[in-house]
C-alpha cells in the first residue's frame, strides 16, 4: 500500500500528529517536496517533536525514513534535527536521495535580501531559502548531492554560480559577494556530513514497491499554497499536491492508492496572501490560544498565524486539488470554549454568491458568507467514541463532510497520538 498525507488548506492543518500515527503502521516513509521551511509538531511516548526536515517515522525502529528527491535539503539543519532526535534516543534509519538538491548559504541570504527588497510587499517568507533555491533548480544551477562527489563537475558549477549570483548580489541588493572556494570549502563539509545517508533511492523504492512494502508519502504546507493551484504568488516554490509525490519520491503515479487530506476544524496560515474567512482583534486571538497544543504559533518560526472560521470553499478545492480518498478533521476540541460558531459556506464577490474557489484576483474581492452553528461549550477530549460526542458536535462535523463531498473518517480531539476518534 502506497499511502499520501496532505494538507487541504494553508498547512498547518495539524498533518505531524497524522502522519505519525500512519507512519507506526509503515515500512518507509519519504518527504517527497518542501524543505526545513514549514514544521510538522509530532507529541507521542518519545517526546514532543517539531520535525522540519525529518520524516515522521524517525520514531519507529522499524521504519526507514527517506528524504526525496524533491525535497530542499539543507544539510546543516538536516544534521541539527538528527542529533536532536538521537538524544531523545531514538536512532532512526534514514536515506538521502543522491537525486536531492542541496540548499546553499547563498540561498537563505538572498530570501533575506529580496523580502527586505520588497519592504511591504514581501511574500512574507520564512526566509529558510526555499524561493532561491527551486529557482536555481529549474534554472539548472541547483547541485545534487551527487555531484559533491564529483569535483570537476561541482567547481565548474560553482564557477557558474559565482558568476550569476554576484552579479545579483552587487548590483541588485549591495550585497557581499560569493567566494568560490569558501563555497567549495562548504560543499566538502557537506559532503562529510551527508555522506553515511546518500543512496539511490529510487532503486531502493522500486524494490521495496515490488516486495509491497508499506509505504507512506508525507507532504509540507497545503493546497492552498501550491504554485499553480494555490493563492499565487504568496505560494510555496514546490508542489504541495499528492499527485506530486510521484515525482518528488520517485513513484509510478499509478501505484498510490490511498490519499489521506488533512483539514483543521477551523482555518489557520502562516505568512501573507488571501485568507476569505479569517477573523481579527480579541476574537482572532482567543481562537489563537485556544488552537493546537500550544496555541496556533508556527512550528518553524514562532510567528502567531493568521486564524479564521472553517472555509468550506477553500476546503473543499483543497480537497479536490488533492484528489482525497479521505478527510481526517483535526483540533476538533479547539472550537468546545465557544457558544456559536462560524463557517464560510460561500464567497460573495461583487454581489455575486459563488461556492467555486476563484483565482487571486478575484479571490482578494471575495467576502465571507458565514452560517452560524450553535457551540457545544464543553471539553470533548478523551472521548473515543463518534457517538458520545455532543449533538452539536456531530452536526458540526457532518454538515462540514457533507459541503465537502468526501468523508470525514477520523476526527481529532486533543494533541496526543492516541486522542483519535475513528468513524
Amino acid at each position: 500500500m502506497i499511502r499520501a498525507i496532505v494538507g487541504a488548506n494553508w498547512g498547518d492543518e495539524g498533518k505531524g500528529k497524522i502522519t505519525d500515527m500512519f507512519a507506526e503502521k509503515s515500512d518507509i516513509v519519504i518527504r517527497f517536496q518542501g524543505g526545513a521551511n514549514a514544521g510538522h509538531t509530532i507529541i507521542n511516548e518519545h517526546g514532543r517533536f517539531a520535525l522540519h526536515l525529518m520524516p515522521s517515522g524517525v520514531c519507529y525502529d522499524h521504519t526507514t525514513c527517506i528524504i526525496g528527491n524533491g525535497v530542499a535539503l539543507d544539510i546543516n539543519k538536516f544534521i541539527n534535527e538528527l542529533e536532536d532526535v538521537k538524544k531523545a534516543g531514538l536512532n532512526p534509519k534514514l536515506l538521502v536521495s543522491d537525486r536531492a538538491q542541496i540548499l546553499m548559504p547563498y540561498h537563505i541570504k538572498l530570501d533575506e535580501y529580496e523580502e527586505e527588497r520588497l519592504g511591504k510587499n514581501a511574500f512574507g517568507s520564512t526566509k529558510s531559502g526555499i524561493a532561491p533555491f527551486f529557482s536555481d533548480k529549474f534554472s539548472k544551477i541547483g547541485i545534487q548531492v551527487n555531484e559533491l562527489f564529483d569535483e570537476e563537475t561541482l567547481r565548474a558549477k560553482l564557477n557558474n554560480i559565482c558568476t550569476l549570483k554576484n552579479l545579483t548580489l552587487e548590483h541588485v541588493y549591495h550585497k557581499p559577494l560569493l567566494d568560490e572556494e569558501e563555497l567549495y570549502n562548504t560543499c566538502m563539509e557537506y559532503k562529510e556530513k551527508i555522506a553515511p545517508y546518500v543512496c539511490d533511492t529510487h532503486k531502493y523504492i522500486s524494490e521495496a514497491i515490488k516486495e509491497g512494502k508499506n509505504i507512506l508519502l508525507e507532504g509540507q504546507l497545503g493546497t492552498l499554497k501550491d504554485p499553480d493551484f494555490g493563492i499565487y504568488p504568496m505560494v510555496t516554490s514546490s508542489s504541495t499536491l499528492a499527485g506530486y509525490g510521484a515525482v518528488g519520491a520517485g513513484i509510478p503515479p499509478h501505484k498510490i492508492e490511498d490519499i489521506v487530506v488533512v483539514t483543521k476544524a477551523y482555518s489557520s496560515a502562516v505568512g501573507a496572501g488571501e485568507f476569505v474567512s479569517e477573523i481579527f482583534g480579541d476574537e482572532a486571538q482567543e481562537l489563537r490560544i485556544h488552537g493546537g497544543d500550544k496555541g496556533e504559533f508556527g512550528a518553524t518560526t514562532g510567528r502567531p498565524r493568521r486564524v479564521g472560521w472553517f472555509d468550506c470553499v477553500a476546503s473543499r478545492y483543497g480537497i479536490e486539488c488533492q484528489g482525497a480518498t479521505q478527510v481526517v478533521m483535526t483540533a476538533l476540541d479547539c472550537l468546545s470554549y465557544l457558544e456559536e460558531i462560524k463557517v464560510c459556506v460561500a464567497y460573495d464577490i461583487d454581489g455575486k454568491i459563488t461556492k467555486d474557489f476563484p483565482t487571486t484576483h478575484e479571490l482578494k474581492k471575495a467576502k465571507p458568507v458565514l452560517k452560524t452553528f450553535k457551540g457545544w461549550h464543553c471539553d470533548i477530549r478523551g472521548i473515543k467514541n463518534y457517538n458520545e460526542l455532543p449533538k452539536e458536535t456531530r452536526d458540526y462535523v457532518e454538515f462540514i463532510e457533507n459541503e465537502m463531498g468526501c468523508n470525514i473518517t477520523m476526527v481529532s480531539n486533543g494533541p496526543e497520538r492516541e486522542a483519535i476518534i475513528y468513524r
